[in-house]
This record gives C-alpha cells, structure tokens and sequence, in this order.
C-alpha cells in the first residue's frame, strides 16, 4: 500500500480574515450554517476526495505522564469539521467533509497519509503499534500534534515519539523552514491559547509559557512529525465560530493547517 503519492494542488487564498470573522457572525450551530447541504456535507460524509482529515486514536501509555488516560478525542469531532469547513472555504482543496478516526494496530492506517494528534501527552503505543507509525511516517506520512504543555506533557510526549523513532531527534524548526512558507509566510508566528484565553486573558496552560515549533525529520530533511507544543490549535478551530475567541489566533490556526496540510501532500 503506497502511503502518499506527491500530488500537485493548487490553493486559493480568498480574504483569510475575513472568510472567519464571517464564520463568527454566522455563529453555526453545531458544525455550521452549510450542514444541511447534501453537496456540502454528504450524507455518508465519505466523499471521495484528495485530502481527509485523519484524527489518530492513540492508546493511553503506561509511563511517566501517562495519568488521565487516552484523550485522542479532545475537541472531536467539531473542531475537525470546522478546520475542514475552513479548508473547503478558503482554498481550492478538494477536501472531505467529514473527519477520519484512524487507529494505529491497523493497516487501515496507511490509506490515510496525514494524521492529527491531539492532547499527546497521554498518548502511548504497543510494541506494534510503534512499528506500524514509524513504517507509516518513513513511507511518506505525515503527523501533526497540538494541545499538550507543559515540562510534564513534554517528558510524557517525548516517551511516546521514543516509542515510535528511539534514535531520530527532535528539533526547533526555525522561522525559514520551508513548512512554514509552502502557501503562508508564517514568520510571525504566537502562541495559540485555549478557550480558556476568552475567560481568563491567559495565553498560556501550567508551566507552558513560551510556544515552540518542533519537529522530526526523515533522512532527507523531510518534516514527518510536525509538533504544536504549549499551545492549542485545534481549540481555535473548534472556536472559531464563537464572536468572543479572537480572530487572530484562528486565523493563524487555520493558516498553521493549511500548510501543514499542502507540506505534507507535497513532500
């Protein structure tokens, strides 16, 4: 099974900030205004499409940081459909309407080549299961992960990627790296705060002060595993059809998705 063909797409940008302040005026219900559309949301919503979002259902580890158990379904499934509401707006990508569970004892797991991870600091994986992510990662997949902070989350996190890659290193990816300039010019980048922001004023979760982009790379220089750390992304997903969540951090959000989307599609 070939995990990811390199496909040419072509992406439309048409007024990012607006297109989401239009989202927060809508103020959806649910998954938004365009749920009752059969050609907008099927009603298998299992259209065939060049791109899907893929949520990955990880097990809760057994190790340090692993406590509270599996939480692969924070934010799920409306901050999914509301990435991909924003994707199907705002580009020309041909993307499914509905989200993916995908879970890594599986085969199942190649036919689906980019990968969201959420809340990984209670993730954790079988011997096997390792094996089956690291095979996937090599032959072209691509993971991203958000929504952990923290010195604790990090060590929790970092024993579940040594389960996968013992040897490969995690590194900053600096402000020149090509994944952050593959549509967006994302120099200017911020922490990404929780819903909790709108509340409090607070960016930041614990210990989780300064946001970091990281990653982990294949033999060629390849970004594999693309990582959000203090900072939570797919809360301004989830949140981006609510007036009082500021526009600029789901914009950013949604600008951060895009191009980790056309990297991983096109390396």
């Amino acid at each position: 099974m070939k995990v990811l063909a390199r496909i040419s797409v072509t992406v439309l940008f048409l007024g990012l900030a607006s297109g989401l302040l239009a989202l927060q005026r809508a103020r959806f219900q649910g998954f938004g205004a365009e749920e009752d559309n059969p050609a907008f949301f099927p009603a298998d919503g299992r259209d065939k499409t060049e791109w899907a979002f893929a949520r990955l259902r990880y097990g809760g580890g057994v190790g340090v940081g692993f406590r509270r158990g599996s939480r692969w379904a924070t934010d799920y499934p409306k901050a999914d459909r509301q990435f991909v509401q924003g994707v199907r707006r705002l580009t020309r990508l041909h993307a499914r309407s509905t989200e993916q569970v995908v879970d890594p004892g599986t085969d199942e797991l190649y036919n689906w080549p980019w990968l969201y991870a959420v809340e990984v600091g209670s993730w954790g994986f079988s011997e096997s299961e390792a094996q089956r992510m690291r095979e996937f990662l090599l032959k072209g997949g691509f993971l991203m992960v958000d929504d952990f902070h923290g010195a604790f989350q990090w060590e929790a996190f970092e024993e579940g990627m040594h389960q996968i890659f013992p040897d490969r290193p995690i590194e900053d990816l600096d402000n020149k790296d090509e994944i952050f300039h593959v549509l967006y010019d994302l120099d200017q980048r911020f922490q990404i705060p929780s819903i909790r922001y709108v509340s409090t004023g607070v960016t930041y979760q614990g210990d989780g002060i300064v946001p970091a982009w990281r990653g982990v790379r294949d033999d060629t220089g390849r970004v594999m595993v693309a990582i959000c750390f203090n900072m939570d992304v797919g809360d301004a997903w989830e949140w981006a059809d609510l007036p009082q969540y500021p526009e600029r951090f789901t914009s950013l959000a949604y600008r951060v998705g895009v191009n980790y989307i056309i990297y991983g599609m096109t390396h």
